[in-house]
């Protein structure tokens, strides 16, 4: 289904996601604080959400979208991204839920690089310093010597690796697969792995923090579809500044639940990566555009 363009509208709907997606993350938070693993948050999580796409796609009469004809690399990608949450969900036990969010800015330069490696997509001079100078802001923010957790740090930065690598297969196996397929099996396989993993972990869960958990779910859920129909309705480049109002949501939120104020290093970090993450944006829509101007002039 093709959406008229509004990028206005779009805008809008990409705000709303990223106040959703930090809201998330600050439930997370609040779980992992106390004694719940990441990995039980995980694993309940699968629990809710898979349900709840079987039965939509039920209702709808689509569950035969979730056949694919590469079901061992789905499993893979799937078991692989469960580190992704473990790893980010983890470090928010210790991280402010700013600082978190500032190094997990760095997966738009992980994921620039990754698809010059993996997918052979071309990749300037431009971006390539682009990305170099990002993570650059990274070190700056992450501030090694300054006597933060660095351990923490390192497992917000790996789960960027991650997503950024779990973007770039779900890229590759979308050739031939639907989006709900991709979605489907990558929870499928996070839940697994957790469910698996849970015997060594597990505490009681109170009605209070099942509930919670039920909420950070659906509210997941919208927040993903508010992204996707952000970008259904709104050209990328229109899109791309909004994408990190997420730190101003995830400051507001830090100071209002944990009294957390990000240090100097920290905006000065996420100065400089989100200034590089707007310049590979925007040599990504020129090289777009560039393309586009070639096909129209071979017609």
């Amino acid at each position: 289904m093709r959406y008229q363009s509004n990028n206005l509208l779009g805008i809008g709907l990409m705000i709303l996601a990223m106040l959703l997606f930090v809201v998330m993350d600050a439930l997370a938070k609040w779980l992992v604080s106390s004694e719940m693993s990441a990995i039980q948050l995980i694993a309940i999580r699968g629990w809710i959400i898979l349900p709840i796409i079987l039965l939509v796609l039920a209702i709808r009469g689509e569950l035969k979208d979730l056949a694919t004809r590469h079901p061992l690399q789905h499993t893979l990608r799937g078991c692989c991204g469960f580190f992704a949450p473990l790893a980010f969900f983890t470090s928010l036990k210790s991280l402010p839920l700013a600082d978190a969010t500032v190094i997990f800015f760095s997966s738009t330069f992980i994921l620039t690089a990754a698809s010059a490696i993996f997918l052979k997509e071309r990749v300037g001079l431009h971006r390539w310093s682009a990305v170099l100078v990002g993570f650059v802001g990274v070190v700056i923010a992450m501030d090694p010597h300054g006597g933060g957790d660095l351990q923490a740090y390192l497992l917000v930065l790996a789960a960027a690796i991650i997503y950024a690598m779990i973007f770039v297969s779900g890229k590759h196996l979308s050739r031939n697969d639907s989006v709900i397929t991709l979605v489907f099996s990558l929870h499928l396989g996070m839940g697994l792995m957790a469910t698996l993993a849970l015997p060594w972990v597990w505490v009681p869960v109170s009605l209070a923090e099942l509930g919670q958990l039920s909420l950070l779910t659906v509210i997941a859920l919208f927040a993903h579809y508010l992204f996707t129909a952000a970008f259904a309705r709104a050209d990328v480049s229109a899109l791309a500044p909004f994408e990190y109002t997420s730190l101003l949501w995830a400051s507001a939120i830090g100071y209002l639940v944990w009294q957390d104020i990000p240090t100097r290093k920290v905006w000065i970090g996420a100065s400089i990566i989100i200034a590089c993450g707007l310049y590979v944006v925007h040599r990504e829509s020129l090289r777009q555009r560039a393309l586009e101007i070639r096909k129209v002039t071979r017609l």
